[in-house]
C-alpha cells in the first residue's frame, strides 16, 4: 500500500467511518467488511485530493472525480459499481449530511459507466421498452404487472423480493416517511425486502413511480396480505404468468442481441 501523504485528514475519516462500523448491523459480515474496505480506500483518495476531514462534507464533486481516478487506473466498470454502492452504503447513516449523492444515472455525462452486463450481453431495458410494457400491462389490466415492472425498473428489487412484499412493509415504509430505525445515528429512507438465499436488505426508494407502485399495491389488498401473490397461488405460479406474460408481450427489443427478460429491468436500474 502507498505512504499517505496527508495522514491527518486521512486517519480523521477513518475514525468517522470506524464510529459508523460500531454501530452497523445492516447487511452480512462479508458484505459490511467489502464495504468497509472500498469506503477506506475513498477516505484515501479524499484524504489525499481534497484533505477533507469529514466524511459529513462528501459531494456529488468528490465522487465523479473518483469514478475518474478508477477509470484512469483501469478499473471495470463492475467494480467501479461496488466501490459507489459502499460509499453510498456509508453516506446513508451520516446524520448530518450536507449534500445528496448523485446516482448512476446522474454521473453518466460527467463520469460515465459501462452498463451491466449478463455474461457479456447488454440486456438492460430503454426507458422507451419499460414505458411501452407498462402501457401493455395497463391496457390488459394488469396493474400488478406493471406495477412490478416499476419496482425493478426504479428500485432494482428482484422478482422474488417483489413477490415477498406485504402490507406491513409498505406501512413501514410510510410511517413518517422513513421504514425503519437502524442501529447508528440515522432514520434510512429505505424499504426493506427479503432476497436471494433469504437475505434481507434494505434499498431506497426514490422515484415517484415506484413509491405510487406501493401505495397503489397497499390500496389494492387486504391489510396482512402479500402485495401481488394471491392468497390462493403459489408464489412459483404466480411468477411464472408474470414471465409469460412478459415474452408475450415484450417490447421491440431494439439493439439488444438477446431477448428483453425480467432481469435486465435490474441492470436499468444499475446504469
Amino acid at each position: 500500500m502507498a505512504t499517505i501523504q496527508n495522514k491527518g485528514p486521512f486517519r480523521s475519516l477513518v475514525a468517522q467511518l470506524d464510529k459508523l462500523a460500531r454501530h452497523n448491523r445492516q447487511e452480512s459480515y462479508k458484505t459490511r467488511q467489502r464495504y468497509y474496505e472500498a469506503m477506506q480506500r475513498f477516505c484515501r483518495y479524499l484524504a489525499e485530493e481534497y484533505r477533507l476531514q469529514k466524511l459529513a462534507n462528501i459531494s456529488g464533486k468528490h465522487l465523479v472525480a473518483y469514478v475518474r481516478h478508477l477509470q484512469e487506473n483501469g478499473k471495470a466498470a463492475s467494480t467501479i459499481k461496488t466501490e459507489l454502492a459502499a460509499i453510498r452504503f456509508w453516506h446513508d447513516q451520516i446524520s448530518n449530511t450536507k449534500h445528496k449523492l448523485p446516482s448512476n444515472a446522474d454521473l453518466a455525462d460527467q463520469a460515465p459507466l459501462e452498463r451491466r452486463k449478463l455474461q457479456g450481453t447488454d440486456r438492460h431495458w430503454t426507458p422507451e421498452q419499460f414505458t411501452a410494457f407498462v402501457a401493455v400491462c395497463r391496457e390488459a389490466g394488469r396493474t400488478d404487472y406493471a406495477d412490478i415492472a416499476t419496482l425493478t425498473f426504479y428500485v432494482g428489487l428482484r422478482i422474488h423480493e417483489v413477490c415477498r412484499l406485504d402490507t406491513a412493509a409498505v406501512e413501514a415504509w410510510e410511517r413518517t416517511g422513513l421504514l425503519k430505525e437502524i442501529p447508528g445515528p440515522k432514520l434510512l429512507h429505505v424499504l426493506t425486502v427479503k432476497g436471494k438465499g433469504g437475505r434481507v436488505r434494505s434499498v431506497p426508494v426514490e422515484a415517484g413511480a415506484a413509491k405510487q407502485a406501493l401505495r397503489d399495491r397497499r390500496a389494492a389488498v387486504q391489510r396482512g396480505h402479500k402485495l401481488f401473490v394471491p392468497d390462493d397461488t403459489a408464489t412459483d405460479a404466480y411468477i411464472y404468468a408474470f414471465q409469460s406474460f412478459l415474452r408475450e408481450h415484450r417490447p421491440d427489443q431494439g439493439t439488444n442481441p438477446r431477448p428483453l427478460t425480467h432481469h435486465g429491468l435490474r441492470h436499468s436500474y444499475a446504469i
